[in-house]
């Protein structure tokens, strides 16, 4: 990617790339869906899609099998107003989303639909996918985005989100973008905002090239079993750090979390000591979240870890340590023992009904 940078020392340290105009926008969506519903990081990837240009053309597509997939098709083709189109590719091969057949898809609908930016989120399914439709496609991908600044001008966080690089994107077509769906907030859409849906049509996968979708193959999906909201999408996030001490202590948490109907986040210390399964760890190389209101307990507030969780809209902070460095970016902070506060406030707080 031809381009060139220029280092201002502004106050927020932007780095910019320049470049030439750009071209009128159509972009492809790649969208995740599960029991016949599209997953709310993929409607922020809509969101994201639809303020690249204002006369921006959206087309969404989903892939998998069986009834699921139609009923997701349908909620996809009234889920905003700037959708446009729905693709479909409904067959076997993509029952589950490997990175393979996706790539194959991503190229075959590319080839035939010649968007000019194709857009998905920053989460396991897009970080999978989009690097592999890239190289396929002959185009480098620019990733993490958090805001959109025109249809080739994109922010992004670099230094473990200490520092924001503003870049121009000077390539081929399509732009590939995979966007952070915490900074693109899906807002309340109206039943009658949009009289009718988008249209739904099928992929033509007659031409689909299989000779390399065979080499990786799905074994087990391994989920925890819980009642409590989704940690990327929960209005509530309580977290625990290695001060916690053990897994049984870290149950405090999980109880904690079910009192007051959140989710339950980890920092990389505490998964790697084993307190809690990897899914569950918030922070650069793991969860990026921004909920309503996130309680950490124990937690340091190490750069890796404040990059998956400062844009949160209220931080409480709980840390026997005055000087930890989560009290920099915390809304309300406690200097207390947790092995208090948190049977203190389980005694409080009302059961959950």
């Amino acid at each position: 990617m031809a381009s060139r940078l220029i280092l201002k020392n502004l106050s927020k340290r932007h780095l910019f790339c320049s470049s030439f105009a750009s071209r009128s926008a159509s972009t492809l969506v790649l969208a995740e869906h599960e029991g016949g519903s599209i997953k709310a990081p993929s409607l922020s990837a809509v969101v994201a899609a639809n303020s690249i240009s204002q006369d921006n053309s959206v087309s969404i597509l989903l892939a998998g099998s069986g009834s699921s997939l139609q009923q997701a098709a349908q909620m996809a083709a009234t889920c905003h107003p700037s959708v446009s189109q729905v693709l479909v590719a409904d067959s076997d091969k993509f029952a589950y989303p490997l990175a393979e057949p996706w790539a194959k898809l991503v190229q075959l609908v590319q080839q035939k639909g010649g968007y000019s930016h194709v857009v998905a989120t920053s989460g396991s399914f897009g970080k999978n996918i989009l690097p592999r439709a890239a190289a396929l496609l002959d185009v480098s991908p620019v990733t993490d985005v958090v805001e959109i600044n025109g249809p080739q001008q994109f922010v992004r966080p670099i230094y473990a989100g200490n520092a924001l690089c503003t870049v121009r994107y000077t390539g081929a077509s399509p732009c590939m973008l995979t966007v952070r769906s915490t900074s693109f907030p899906v807002p309340p859409i109206s039943v009658d905002s949009k009289s009718d849906g988008a249209p739904i049509s099928q992929v033509d996968l007659s031409t689909l090239d299989e000779d390399s979708i065979g080499r990786s193959r799905y074994i087990k999906l391994s989920s925890e079993d819980t009642d409590r909201p989704d940690l990327g999408s929960a209005r509530i996030v309580v977290t625990g750090g290695r001060a916690l001490k053990s897994a049984e202590n870290f149950k405090m948490i999980e109880k904690l979390a079910e009192k007051l109907g959140a989710a339950v986040g980890a920092t990389r210390a505490a998964v790697d000591a084993g307190f809690v399964p990897n899914e569950l760890q918030v922070g650069q190389t793991g969860k990026i979240v921004a909920p309503e209101l996130y309680m950490a307990f124990g937690v340091s507030g190490a750069i890796q870890h404040l990059a998956g969780m400062k844009d949160s809209k209220v931080i409480v902070a709980v840390n026997k340590d005055a000087d930890a460095p989560i009290f920099q970016v915390a809304d309300y902070g406690l200097v207390g023992d947790l092995f208090e506060v948190i049977p203190e406030l389980l005694e409080k707080l009302p059961e959950k009904k």
